[in-house]
């Protein structure tokens, strides 16, 4: 009866998992079908043993676009062995072509963002785990609508800042027309060029998947890492001497545009090279979706010979070994 009862619940697991994968491959992470028919979607980890114990990307419901409340959350890394969870949502930004409602937070709710975070520590505290208080911040060409992202930098008691280059924003493409640049290769080029300034600016710890122009249609064709080698590996350089990080983002997988984690194999291939450090984030925008993907972010550093990964506390650099391995079978540590 064990035998049979144990062979059901193997398979149980399989078929859930199962699901769990069409839905988000299908789907994409923006999309809650679950939520939509009253039902929780079903959790990619029942059985996978995930060798990591903290994710530094994480979003909340102030973005516009995720859900997920501080009890919900805590709890989602409980389950799954995380012991070190870092909330990094969408800094406010001067005007609405850097995203309006329903992308960032507006400036006069950071407070609301603060008190989230800190429900969080507080509920983490019972359950082993230490909440941190980080932001992704922007990465944009024009000094003066950075100056006024700054005035947050400067006020906020961030552990983390992330910086992102949202190519697919109306400020981006804007800044693009004007200048006259719409081939994909101008495009890239600059893409690059900006990452290498971003990371010797000494604003940002990380930069948030930096290969991001490979997705949402901003170009018009393919992204062959090979054809803008050096552009890539100037700004890793830049990465490298700056000691600022490149995040492994595992979200790159579940976005409907391909199988692969930020950065692409090539490209995380060079950043080894070149010598640049690393941060660790599924980028996730529902509980469920903590540490998404992280077993193809262990297989990348082990194929690339990486022992340790980085963590920010009060912006401070952490290094973290590679195999800080946690209970499988989807069991909590305590």
């Amino acid at each position: 009866m064990a035998s049979r009862r144990g062979a059901e619940q193997n398979r149980a697991v399989t078929v859930t998992k199962a699901l769990a994968f069409a839905f988000r491959r299908n789907r994409g992470e923006g999309d809650y079908l679950f939520h939509r028919v009253g039902m929780e979607p079903p959790s990619l980890f029942l059985c996978m043993n995930i060798e990591f114990d903290f994710d530094t990307h994480i979003h909340t419901p102030l973005c516009g676009h995720a859900i997920g409340e501080p009890e919900q959350i805590v709890e989602a890394a409980d389950e799954r062995g995380l012991r070190m969870i870092t909330f990094t949502c969408h800094i406010p930004m001067p005007d609405e072509s850097f995203g309006a409602r329903g992308i960032r937070m507006r400036r006069e709710e950071l407070p609301v963002y603060r008190r989230f975070v800190d429900e969080a520590k507080r509920l983490g505290e019972a359950r082993g785990i230490e909440v941190r208080y980080g932001i992704e911040a922007e990465i944009f060409p024009d000094e003066d609508v950075m100056a006024q992202m700054d005035d947050t930098l400067r006020v906020e008691p961030f552990d983390f800042v992330l910086g992102s280059l949202h190519h697919q924003l109306p400020a981006y493409h804007k800044w693009l027309r004007e200048r006259g640049l719409v081939t994909d290769a101008e495009v890239i080029r600059h893409y690059f060029r900006h990452l290498e300034s971003a990371v010797l600016s000494g604003r940002y710890d990380s930069v948030a998947h930096p290969d991001l122009i490979r997705l949402y249609g901003t170009l018009a064709g393919p992204f062959e890492p090979a054809d803008h080698e050096e552009e890539i590996r100037a700004a890793l350089r830049a990465a490298a001497q700056s000691g600022t990080c490149w995040e492994i983002n595992t979200s790159g997988k579940f976005k409907g545009q391909g199988p692969y984690i930020h950065p692409l194999p090539e490209i995380f291939a060079w950043a080894v090279e070149e010598g640049v450090a690393f941060t660790l984030g599924s980028d996730t925008h529902t509980p469920e979706m903590l540490a998404q993907g992280f077993d193809d972010a262990r297989r990348l550093l082990e194929s690339n010979g990486v022992s340790t990964l980085r963590s920010f506390r009060q912006r401070k650099p952490e290094e973290r070994p590679v195999a800080a391995a946690v209970p499988a079978l989807g069991s909590r540590a305590r």
